[in-house]
């Protein structure tokens, strides 16, 4: 009777501590550009929260906004930029005082390692040996709206249209530049330093506005208490040190 009682004893703490860990295992949407450095700073949430779990998802912001209109299980959103964000609050799928910037980044624009082209500011893009140039779709990549207004405040952006190719997210704009299928493209300065082995910086991209990244606990997260815990984790100085050195900047 009393190994009985034991078993018993021993199967409901399983069961309750089954519930715990899956209590504890949230759901993180983050920027493509995002993805080195995230989850570098996962593995060292979970390693200082024991039985917590921290699931990853990576893509252009806009379609991470996307997928949580359409009712996809999402605890924490990090955005590349302002205005994924402000959607997100205005569809309410995050509550204003939630949302929090946690980083900056650049733009830049890259080449392959081996290219002997002569760029030294945008109009350069205008000759004949550039034939394709990477970019993020505007439509949902925060990027190519970085580079939407940086090329049409520089007259530019109708002109190059031929020769852009639209991108699903940063990362698949630096793949294309890193492979040589174009022959520059533009990306975020981190994403430059994370492939540095394989593309080079030609140019810094002048910008009106920066670039600034936003996280927030969501409005239909499962456990609110853990998905607030994972993005002050992000704005810790441990996280913040491996943002750096992946290129990131302060916020």
């Amino acid at each position: 009777m009393a190994s009985l009682t034991r078993r018993l004893f021993a199967a409901a703490a399983l069961v309750a501590a089954s519930g715990l860990v899956q209590a504890a295992e949230i759901t993180v949407s983050a920027a493509a550009s995002l993805t080195d450095a995230f989850k570098e700073i996962a593995q060292g949430y979970e390693a200082a929260h024991p039985g917590s779990k921290v699931l990853l998802n990576f893509a252009a912001s806009g379609a991470l906004l996307q997928q949580m209109a359409k009712g996809a299980p999402v605890d924490v959103f990090a955005s590349a930029d302002q205005e994924t964000m402000d959607a997100a609050v205005s569809q309410k799928l995050v509550l204003p005082r939630e949302r929090v910037n946690f980083v900056r980044n650049t733009l830049v624009l890259v080449v392959p390692n081996d290219s002997t082209l002569a760029i030294r500011r945008l109009d350069d893009l205008r000759q004949e040996k550039v034939t394709r140039l990477a970019v993020g779709n505007p439509a949902s990549v925060p990027a190519g709206r970085y580079t939407q207004d940086a090329l049409e405040a520089a007259k530019l952006w109708a002109p190059l249209g031929p020769k852009m190719i639209m991108t699903q997210n940063v990362r698949q704009a630096l793949d294309y530049v890193a492979r040589g299928e174009t022959e520059a493209g533009f990306v975020y300065g981190s994403d430059a330093i994370a492939f540095k082995s394989k593309v080079k910086v030609a140019l810094d991209v002048p910008l009106a506005t920066a670039i600034s990244y936003p996280i927030a606990a969501t409005a239909g997260a499962k456990d609110g208490a853990e998905a607030r815990r994972f993005v002050a984790w992000v704005q810790a100085p441990a996280a913040q040190a491996v943002l750096a050195r992946y290129g990131f900047l302060k916020p």
